[in-house]
């Protein structure tokens, strides 16, 4: 009885120590993201100007909206 227990627990074992592998080799491209915060007035043209620069760098670097 205690073979057959050993037998399970080493499966058990097995198979968490490969789900890892298994679960990152289905996975499909990454959609990756940026987020910003930034405290300013929806209104302030220098912060909007700001944001517009930085889109532009993303969308230099090949990233899109």
């Amino acid at each position: 009885m205690s073979l057959r227990r050993r037998d399970f627990i080493t499966l058990l074992g097995g198979a968490a120590a490969a789900w890892p592998l298994a679960a990152r080799a289905q996975q499909p491209e990454r959609m990756r993201r940026i987020g910003v915060m930034i405290a300013l007035a929806e209104n302030d043209p220098q912060g909007q100007a700001n944001i517009a620069a930085f889109r532009r760098g993303l969308q230099e670097l090949g990233w899109t909206e």
